[in-house]
Order: structure tokens, then C-alpha cells, then sequence
């Protein structure tokens, strides 16, 4: 059945195939690619209006090029946001999001269940940047995530479905606490895709990506996205978010929030300022590969839940494996809410614990045929990893259990393979150990 966007007027799986790129008369019909450093202009006054944000238009692909702000603008149509970007990576895209509303001295709280390398930037890194931020459990109490907060709290961060721990976030109540104090809740929406969740529509204000996954689908270009829902009102709080609402020198002394209103405003300063200082760009062939694999999105995603739900089911009642996670198993902790944000179904990853510890998590891994090892995720050909010692290797034991890993745990990614393939290679991959 066609999933409509509300209000929107197109089915998802029409803007998955034709939004952001409407070619004209005896224009390309596929999305070229703009693949120039420079754009050539007739007079500086001209250019000088571009650099000064009083017209639109492309001088350096470091802050734009026309690939990307198509493949930006579908993206956009997916999540039912007002304005998008793409950056380098989903890390990019996370840090760029965080860092347009926060400055040193700012706090922010985050689900402590976010991937291990959101997790660093925010309890580490930006921390050498003097952005403190607090964790809570997706599950925490009323009063435990009302006690987070802090007077100088400028922004809170979640994931859709966290990874690898497959929690699922509660959106509503996430944001209507960001909210009451004032502040935008930012989602990475990766795991799911617009296909399965859209979480603006439940409240979000900041849809964030790594495109590498399941928006590329394919394992061939490294990327990120920023989607603004239009919806947060920054002059509201202005005291708050000074970047936003306060003249910006740099930019002759423009107020974006002024300028440019509750619809633009944020992707508009990401772009001046963060893009400008920081050039985490997409490259513009990264973008049209990126374009290609969002035009089948609808298509996959329904695949990876189906084998994903199968493997799931089979390691439920395997007595080799301690724990296996996925929302839609109906005894798993977050199938509630799987089942108010992600009707459709969730993902194609699934999350486990093999009995006996590490070492036998390890001789699992070991003996699968069609799963590869690999440092990656949601792509077309099967995938697994072991977060201890890869993506979650910098975290400590007392970290690994806040994020709900364990040593034994294991991720793993179903493809586009058939579904009785991969349940085979899993049954014998169990026998082995």
C-alpha cells in the first residue's frame, strides 16, 4: 500500500523516485552531476551578493552545488522537513546539528543508547569544546529525564532506533520535555528511513541521517543529511540560540532567524557558517550515487525487515544466543513503541548475545558464509560486527551496559539476499559453537 505524506500530496514512494530534481524542456532526465569546484559569474557585485546571502546561487561547491541541493531537497520531501543539507558523513551530520544550536558553556542531553561514535563526539569531543552533555536511558523515569535539564540546556539528542542496542525512542515524550524547556529535539533517523518512521511528524525538530546506510542502500559513497522540520520557533527563545537569533559578524551582521524565518533559517546558518568553517561537503558524485539508491529505498526497505524479522525469530529460540533485540518480536522491550512509530516495520538489523561470552561470540561470527564480517551496516549484501571491539571499542564496560552492549553482543545487517539464505547461514553458524 502507497504511504502518504501528510498534506504533502505525493506518495513516499513517488518523492523517493522524483523529488528534488525536475528537469525542464530538453534537460537532462537523469540528475547530473555538477562536478566543479567553481562557478563562473559575469561581474564581483554579482558574486558579492551571494557571498553576502542576499541571493541564491552557487560560488564554491565547499558550501553548495547544485547535485547535492537536489538530493538535499528529496530528502527533505521524504521527511516532510522544510530545508536540508548534505554533509561528509552521518558523524558530520550529527556533529553539524549539534554545533548550529550549541556554544562553549551549553549543555545538551542525548539517549544514552546512541551509536558509540555519537557517543564520543558528544561525551568527548565536544566536551573539549566546553558542550556538556548529560545521558539518559531511552526508558528513563519522568523525573530522571525532567532532571537532566539544566538552565543552560540547548538542545536534546535521540536516535529512531538506536544502534546497535535496537532501542527504540519514545519521539512524543522526548520532545514535548525538549520543548517545555525551550529547545529542539534533534532525531538520527538512520535505522528506519522516511520509509518507517518520519519523526518530524511525531514532534522532532531535526532529522538527521548517515546516508551511507540505508539512503545509499549499497555500500559506495560515505555521506550525511540535516533535515529542518520549519517548525521550531528560534526568536521564541532567542536568548537561548544567540547563533541563530543574534547579528552574525561574520555574515556583515545578518540575523538568520530574521532573515530567513523558523523555515530556513537553521540549514541556512549550517551552510554560511558550519559548511563554510568546517567544509565536511558531500562530494557531487558521492550525491548522485546517494540519488540512485534513494530512488529504490521503498523497495528495500520492506525486504531488509522481512529477513530481518526471520533471523530474529530464529535466534529467539535458539538456546545458544542470551538476548536477542529487535522491535518487532513481540516480547522485545521496545515493541510498544515499535508498534506507535514503526507500524511498517522497523529495520533489517538485528542485535544478540551469544551464549558463552566474547570468545563465543567470536567462533559465531567466525563460522558465517553469507554474512561478512565488515565495519558497516544496512547495506544490500549481509553484514555483522562485533561492536565491542570495533565501533564501541573506546567505551568503557560501565559505557558498553548504558548503551546496552555486552562483550558477547553481535549486530547483525540483513541484506537483499533471500531470506531462507541467510536463516541457513545463521543455523549453521550456531551449530559451530
Amino acid at each position: 500500500m502507497e504511504k502518504r505524506i501528510g498534506g504533502l500530496g505525493q506518495s513516499i514512494e513517488t518523492r523517493c523516485v522524483q523529488a528534488g530534481y525536475t528537469p525542464k524542456n530538453g534537460e537532462p532526465r537523469q540528475l547530473p552531476i555538477v562536478q566543479s569546484t567553481t562557478f563562473k559569474y559575469d561581474s564581483s557585485d554579482a558574486m558579492g551578493r551571494l557571498f553576502d546571502l542576499e541571493e541564491s546561487g552557487y560560488f564554491y561547491t565547499r558550501l553548495q552545488n547544485p547535485t547535492n541541493d537536489h538530493v538535499a531537497a528529496k530528502i527533505a520531501a521524504l521527511e516532510g522537513g522544510s530545508a536540508a543539507m548534505l554533509t561528509s558523513s552521518g558523524q558530520a551530520a550529527n556533529f553539524f546539528a549539534v554545533f548550529n544550536v550549541c556554544e562553549c558553556g551549553d549543555h545538551m542531553v542525548a539517549s544514552s543508547t546512541i551509536y558509540g561514535g555519537t557517543f564520543n563526539l558528544l561525551a568527548h569531543t565536544l566536551r573539549k569544546m566546553g558542550i556538556e552533555c548529560s545521558f539518559v536511558s531511552p526508558f528513563c523515569s519522568e523525573d530522571e529525564l525532567e532532571a537532566a535539564f539544566r538552565p543552560n540546556t540547548t538542545c536534546v539528542l535521540g536516535e529512531t532506533i538506536a544502534n546497535p542496542a535496537l532501542t527504540v525512542l519514545d519521539i512524543e515524550r522526548f520532545a514535548a520535555a525538549a520543548h517545555a524547556h525551550g529547545v529542539p529535539l534533534i532525531v538520527d533517523n538512520t535505522f528506519p528511513t522516511p520509509i518507517n518512521c518520519r519523526p518530524i511528524e511525531w514532534g522532532a525538530d531535526i532529522v538527521t541521517h548517515s546516508t551511507t546506510k540505508y539512503m545509499d542502500g549499497h555500500g559506495a559513497a560515505v555521506g550525511g543529511a540535516i533535515v529542518d522540520s520549519g517548525n521550531f520557533d528560534w526568536m521564541a527563545h532567542a536568548e537561548r540560540f544567540p547563533g541563530l537569533t543574534m547579528p552574525d559578524e561574520s555574515y556583515h551582521g545578518i540575523v538568520y532567524a530574521e532573515r530567513f524565518g523558523k523555515a530556513k533559517a537553521f540549514i541556512t546558518k549550517a551552510t554560511a557558517q558550519l559548511m563554510r568553517d568546517f567544509g565536511s561537503i558531500q562530494s557531487p558524485q558521492n550525491a548522485f550515487l546517494l540519488n540512485l539508491g534513494l530512488e529504490s529505498l521503498h523497495v528495500r526497505m520492506p525486504q531488509h525487515c522481512q529477513s530481518a524479522r526471520a533471523l530474529a525469530e530464529l535466534l529467539a529460540e535458539s538456546n545458544k544466543v542470551l538476548a536477542v533485540s529487535y522491535p518487532d518480536l513481540s516480547g522485545d522491550e521496545s515493541h510498544e513503541l515499535a508498534q506507535k512509530y514503526l507500524p511498517q516495520g522497523s529495520c533489517g538489523v538485528v542485535s544478540l548475545e551469544v551464549a558463552g561470552g566474547r570468545a563465543a561470540a567470536e567462533r559465531f561470527l567466525a563460522a558465517l558464509r553469507v554474512f561478512a564480517i565488515e565495519t558497516h551496516v544496512a547495506d544490500a549484501r549481509s553484514c555483522c560486527l562485533h561492536p565491542a571491539s570495533s565501533t564501541h571499542r573506546q567505551m568503557s564496560d560501565d559505557e558498553l551496559a548504558a548503551a546496552g552492549i555486552s562483550p558477547a553482543t553481535v549486530r547483525m545487517s540483513c541484506g537483499l539476499e533471500g531470506t531462507a539464505d541467510l536463516v541457513a547461514d545463521v543455523e549453521q553458524a550456531l551449530a559451530a559453537i
